[in-house]
C-alpha cells in the first residue's frame, strides 16, 4: 500500500525543489539565502545544486512546473513574493497534477497498479483559493512598489497627501479586500518612500475609489493616485487611457466616482482639480498594481525628458 502523499514527497517535491533551488542560485542568491527562502538546510540545498537528489523527468519537463518554478524564483529572488506565497502556489500545482491521467496520478498508478481499475480523483479539494489570491495581490503590489521606487521622477508625481498603490481580491466587496500601503507613499527628498509592507484594509481613500468604481461597473482590480497636472493627465490620455472628471463639488468622492463610472464604465483615469482644502488628484485604474506602476514609470520618464 502506497499513498498519494508518499508519491508527492518522494518523487515530485524533490524535483520541484531541485528546479527552484537551481533557479535561485542562477539568479545570484547564496546557498544560505536559498535555504532561508525555501525553508531548507544548507546541506540540502548543496545536495540539490550538486545533483545528488534524484529527479523525475516527467515532472521536471512539465510546462506547468517549469512556468511556476520560473515565476516563483523571480518573485522570491526580488523579494516581491513571500515564501508562504510560493508554498500555496506549489500546493495548488500539486493538486492540479493529481487529477486523473496527470503526472502524480500516473506515478501513483505505476506504484499501485490496482488503482487503474478504480474511478477516483485526488485533485480536490485544493488549497484555499482566497489565500492564493491574497498572496498574488500582495506580490503584485510589491512588484509595483519596486518599479515606483526605482524610477527617477516618480516622486514628483506623489501628491502632498501621499499616494497609495492598491489591488483588490476578485469579488472584492469592501476596503478589507484591498491591499495597500499603511501610511501611504511619500516624496521624501525627491525619492519615493514606502513606510511599511503592503497590508489589507489600510487604504481608505484609494481603496474606497477602487471599490466604488467596481461597484459601478469598472473591471479594475488596482488603483493608484497621483498629483494632478495638465501634463500628467495629457500623458495618460496619450497612452490610451480614457479619462473623466469627477464632480467632487456636488458629492463626496466615492459618490462622484460612482456617477463617473456609471456614465463612462471604460474610464481608467478619474481626476478632479481640487476645491477649498482639497488637493487636485488623478486616480489611475487598471487590472493589476504592477501594471499601473509600469504606466507611471512611462509617464514619469516622458515628463522628465520633456
Amino acid at each position: 500500500m502506497k499513498f498519494r502523499a508518499e508519491i508527492v514527497v518522494e518523487e515530485v517535491l524533490p524535483t520541484i525543489r531541485v528546479l527552484l533551488a537551481t533557479e535561485l542560485r542562477e539568479r545570484g542568491l547564496t546557498q544560505q539565502a536559498v535555504a532561508a527562502k525555501l525553508g531548507l538546510s544548507q546541506s540540502a540545498v548543496s545536495k540539490y545544486a550538486q545533483g545528488q537528489v534524484e529527479t523525475r523527468d516527467t515532472v521536471a519537463q512539465d510546462e506547468r512546473v517549469q512556468a511556476l518554478v520560473s515565476e516563483l524564483a523571480t518573485g522570491l529572488a526580488t523579494g516581491d513574493m513571500r515564501p508562504v506565497h510560493a508554498l500555496v502556489e506549489i500546493e495548488a500545482l500539486l493538486r492540479r497534477l493529481s487529477g486523473p491521467g496527470d503526472i502524480v496520478a500516473d506515478l501513483h498508478e505505476a506504484a499501485v497498479p490496482e488503482l487503474q481499475d478504480l474511478s477516483y480523483d485526488f485533485s480536490e479539494p485544493g488549497p484555499d483559493q482566497a489565500a492564493i489570491e491574497r498572496e498574488r495581490a500582495r506580490s503584485s503590489v510589491r512588484r509595483g512598489l519596486r518599479v515606483l521606487s526605482q524610477t527617477p521622477g516618480v516622486a514628483t508625481l506623489v501628491p502632498h497627501v501621499g499616494s497609495n498603490l492598491v489591488e483588490c481580491l476578485p469579488g472584492a466587496a469592501s476596503r478589507e479586500d484591498v491591499i495597500g500601503i499603511p501610511g501611504r507613499i511619500r516624496d521624501v527628498g525627491g525619492r519615493v518612500d514606502v513606510p511599511a509592507d503592503p497590508d489589507f484594509g489600510v487604504s481608505e481613500y484609494v481603496g474606497g475609489v477602487l471599490i466604488s468604481a467596481r461597484e459601478a461597473g469598472s473591471s479594475a482590480r488596482a488603483g493608484l493616485n497621483l498629483a494632478y497636472s495638465d501634463a500628467t493627465l495629457a500623458a495618460l490620455e496619450d497612452a490610451g487611457h480614457q479619462s473623466v472628471e469627477l464632480d467632487i463639488g456636488a458629492a463626496d468622492l466615492e459618490s462622484a466616482v460612482t456617477t463617473a463610472i456609471d456614465a463612462h464604465p471604460e474610464a481608467t483615469v478619474l481626476y478632479h482639480q481640487g476645491a477649498v482644502g482639497i488637493e487636485p488628484i488623478v486616480y489611475l485604474l487598471g487590472p493589476a498594481a504592477d501594471g499601473l506602476a509600469r504606466t507611471v514609470r512611462r509617464v514619469a520618464t516622458e515628463l522628465t525628458e520633456s
